[in-house]
């Protein structure tokens, strides 16, 4: 019993540390710089209007430069608010489609908010960095700042053509916000942030034709976009540059499904991704199915809507396609040499120099002909560098994605761990708990039981005692008398021990009736629980011909006891016998509820309403026990 007492005890310490051990971390949370109480409210307020009116928050802002990072009080005056307006300026600028102006001090700027990270998060042995150390707002607010200031520091390298340290910033603005926050966490303008971040990834790998990491980066944006929307065409525009990534690889059926998406989320008809979508589409439809005419139709449409000289220039570029596709070059070269004259994207360029190059040398044209195989000679002489430049990138990108899929594996694993705990340690306690408390009544009941023995055997002692000192005093008379009393008491005994022997057979013959063995091993196998719905045990429900069963073997083998309950208590029904006759063998209240197919707490109401009938306070079982 003690050594039971011991291994309880040890359980419930162990549980109480495993739970100490998941609220209180023995780490501190440090914060150099708290963000809450020296920022200016000022930049508070234009960082929140940024998120809703760019251009207002740009006029707000620069007025705050007038002072920024001089001494005494003024809108910008400490180190914080100089690198936290810097940010903002950078941000504002590229939001508002101003070149990036403020290179040196954003990049400070990124120095600086790294740093008070890395004052905030030290790494310590054991633990990777930042994990497991329990956060505040400040910090929160801080790790945000510090991604962002990487997003946009990747913003002006990548106008400055720095594609690969553009990627690495933004796969650092995106590491320190899984480092950092939960999925859970990742709401509103955090979510929006995620969803800039993977678009402009997305871009970046797109223009390398970097399809599979461009769909990951898409499909990423896409999910942080049904969060909260960057815009009302965000869920759209990112349908429609996965299509554009499948179309790049071939799968054209995959494309035209996004682009169908695309449409169905798009707000309204009257904006350049509607026709962007439309025109992409239909020149897919003519690539699946070559109604030139439909398509042709649909892309000029698109062209009499269009607003600006570059979307023109693009609508042109597919109709283009199709007449040089059909081989109608005239009308094709009236399209694509206004593409090749006025566009600034390379690709585009290439692409219509390749298309005129064929056109020329069909009509003949050997000039102009010349001129493209030169341009596509000039262009294809940085097909080296560009070969170098996809290969860092996919090797940042898989750098990143295996070290994001190394951290989530090692989330789930604790989370595992944790939840393992959580189920085993409180079943170990009540287990230890069920032993020592099991053990407590058995001895309980093993010692009354030697006491009512002892008892018995002082009495028969006793009594034998008396009868002699009767026979010895001379009183034959009165000896006679409690003789033939004796005698009478020993026979209504062992009448009363041949009917409780002859009753004992009876209800052994009843609980191993076949139909009684297979409804006791059916409820020891099922284990019914009274807090499940009776519904789910429909399949181990009796039927009415096995509780017919039942009835007949009890009438069989407790012939006399039924015969007996019926004439002393006639407001017991049939239905009212056949849950007697459940509780003879010995069910608990839940088996019963699932078999008859009956709630549990009706099934508590029959055992109370048969209780009141037959009289009896104690539990229905040894109620009927005794009463047999």
């Amino acid at each position: 019993m003690r050594g039971l007492k011991v291994i309880g005890l040890f359980c419930v310490l162990v549980f109480l540390a495993a739970c100490t051990s998941c609220h209180n971390d023995p780490v501190e949370t440090r914060l150099i710089a708290s963000p809450t109480t020296i920022a200016s409210s000022e930049l508070i307020s234009i960082d929140s209007l940024m998120w809703q009116q760019p251009d207002s928050a740009l006029m707000r802002l620069l007025p705050c430069f007038d002072t920024c990072c001089r001494d005494g009080v003024h809108t910008v005056s400490t180190a914080y608010n100089c690198h936290y307006a810097h940010l903002l300026l950078a941000e504002l600028l590229y939001k508002n489609d101003y070149a990036q102006t403020n290179r040196a001090e954003l990049q400070q700027a990124v120095s600086y908010f790294d740093s008070l990270v890395r004052q905030a998060f030290p790494p310590f042995k054991g633990v990777p960095e930042g994990r497991g150390i329990h956060t505040n707002n400040s910090n929160d607010i801080l790790s945000f700042l510090d991604a962002r200031a990487h997003y946009i520091n990747g913003v002006g390298y990548y106008e400055n053509d720095s594609a690969v340290e553009a990627c690495a910033e933004y796969l650092k603005a995106l590491e320190i916000m899984d480092e950092r926050f939960g999925e859970k966490e990742l709401v509103g303008k955090k979510a929006k942030f995620m969803a800039y971040t993977y678009n402009r990834l997305g871009d970046l790998f797109s223009e390398q034709f970097m399809m599979e990491p461009a769909i990951a980066c898409y499909k990423n944006s896409y999910a942080y976009s049904i969060v909260s929307p960057i815009s009302s065409y965000s869920v759209s525009n990112a349908l429609y540059h996965m299509g554009l990534q499948f179309n790049m690889k071939g799968e054209k059926d995959s494309a035209n499904y996004y682009y169908s998406q695309a449409l169905a989320n798009m707000p309204d008809s009257t904006n350049p991704y509607y026709r962007d979508i439309v025109s992409t589409q239909y020149l897919l439809l003519y690539q699946l199915t070559h109604q030139t005419e439909a398509s042709l139709k649909r892309l000029k449409q698109m062209v009499a809507l269009t607003e600006d000289d570059d979307e023109r220039l693009t609508r042109y570029l597919a109709i283009g396609d199709i007449y040089f596709e059909e081989g109608f070059y005239d009308s094709a070269c009236f399209y694509l040499e206004p593409v090749l004259k006025n566009n600034d994207n390379s690709f585009l360029q290439i692409q219509v120099a390749n298309y005129l190059r064929i056109i020329y040398d069909s009509l003949g044209n050997k000039e102009k002909s010349d001129w493209c195989k030169l341009y596509l000679a000039l262009h294809n002489e940085t097909g080296a560098e560009n070969s170098a430049l996809v290969s860092q990138l996919s090797d940042l990108f898989k750098t990143y994605m295996s070290q994001r899929q190394e951290k989530e594996a090692e989330a789930k694993r604790e989370a595992a761990v944790k939840k393992v705990l959580k189920v085993i340690i409180p079943i170990a306690v009540v287990l230890t708990l069920a032993i020592i408390v099991t053990a407590k009544w058995r001895s309980k009941k093993l010692l009354k039981a030697k006491e009512e023995r002892h008892q018995q055997e002082m009495e028969t002692e006793r009594q034998a005692h008396k009868m002699q000192q009767a026979a010895l005093s001379g009183r034959l008379k009165r000896s006679n008398e409690e003789l033939r009393d004796v005698s009478k008491q020993l026979e209504q005994s062992l009448s009363k021990n041949t009917f409780e022997s002859e009753a004992s057979n009876d209800y052994a013959a009843f609980i191993n009736a076949p139909i009684c063995l297979y409804i006791v091993e059916l409820a020891h196998k099922s284990q019914f629980k009274s807090k499940m719905d009776y519904l789910i045990y429909k399949d181990d429900a009796l039927s009415k011909e096995q509780i017919l069963a039942l009835r007949d073997a009890a009438e069989k083998h407790l012939a006399r006891f039924v015969s007996l309950i019926r004439k002393q208590f006639p407001k017991l029904t049939d239905s009212d016998m056949d849950y007697c006759y459940l509780f003879l063998l010995g069910l608990s209240e839940a088996d019963i509820s699932a078999l008859m197919q009956r709630a549990y707490t009706t099934v508590c109401d029959r055992s109370r309403k048969i209780n009141r009938i037959v009289g009896a306070d104690d539990s229905l079982y040894h109620t009927l026990h005794n009463m047999l």
